[in-house]
């Protein structure tokens, strides 16, 4: 679990995060939400430590971030896997190569050991052997996506971050790589975090949702309080489009 306490984050005397509290928990897809500007990614990379908060507490497990040793934050790095929203994957390397690169620096396994567990994962993700010698470019966005994921849980983290799972794929592929996503969540116990603006993930996979407004938190809930819950800030970003109107107006006379 990640517990976030009375977090506040400025830049040049702009308050980006204001006061945030909240909790991400195991075994579930936990997503932040908002507009551009509402403090979604900054929160995220605070949680993460990229950004260095200017008060309040980022506890993992019950420890905090903030207070955490050099060598503490090093055994923390190797609990936490990472969707990044290209991918990021090393075009010169292999698919399984990408795969066994986070083992490569911070595990003590043996190549052999190192192969058969990149294997594994990419197996996990519905990926075959035929793949594993093609580079990134050779594979379709789907694929690539997956092969990110198959990377980001090859240490077997305990916390998983991605940032726009979806971006450029298209609704299909969205849905299979969201499930996919709340499958190894359930699966591996994963405290899973998502900074999203994708309507469908929100409503699809949204186990904890947190919707900040202006660096506030304006709501908190899951997929299953979205309809109905009279906060209307968040109405006017989930039910932006014409189309989830008709959602939710169909939801409501269901």
């Amino acid at each position: 679990m990640i517990h976030v306490e009375n977090v506040h984050k400025s830049f040049d005397g702009h308050v980006v995060l204001d006061n945030i509290n909240t909790e991400m928990y195991d075994g579930q897809c936990n997503m932040i939400i908002g507009q551009s500007g509402s403090g979604k990614t900054v929160l995220m990379k605070s949680i993460i430590g990229l950004h260095q908060i200017d008060a309040g507490r980022i506890e993992y497990d019950g420890r905090n971030l903030p207070e955490m040793s050099a060598k503490e934050i090093v055994q923390l790095r190797r609990e936490v896997g990472m969707l990044f929203q290209g991918s990021a994957l090393f075009d010169s390397q292999s698919v399984l190569e990408n795969v066994m690169y986070p083992l490569e620096m911070f595990s003590s396994m043996t190549k052999k050991e190192m192969e058969d567990r990149a294997k594994f994962c990419l197996s996990r993700v519905n990926i075959q052997p035929v793949a594993y010698n093609l580079s990134p470019a050779e594979i379709s966005g789907g694929m690539q996506k997956r092969v990110a994921i198959a990377r980001a849980i090859s240490m077997n983290p305990k916390y998983l971050f991605c940032d726009e799972p979806n971006s450029g794929l298209d609704p299909k592929t969205s849905l299979v790589i969201d499930q996919l996503i709340h499958e190894i969540t359930e699966e591996y116990n994963i405290c899973t975090v998502i900074n999203s603006h994708d309507m469908n993930s929100i409503l699809e996979i949204g186990d904890h949702i947190v919707f900040l407004k202006e660096g506030k938190m304006a709501w908190e809930g899951s997929k299953d309080t979205v309809y109905g819950n009279g906060n209307e800030a968040l109405d006017d970003f989930v039910f932006a489009s014409n189309l989830f109107k008709k959602v939710k107006a169909a939801h409501k006379d269901a």
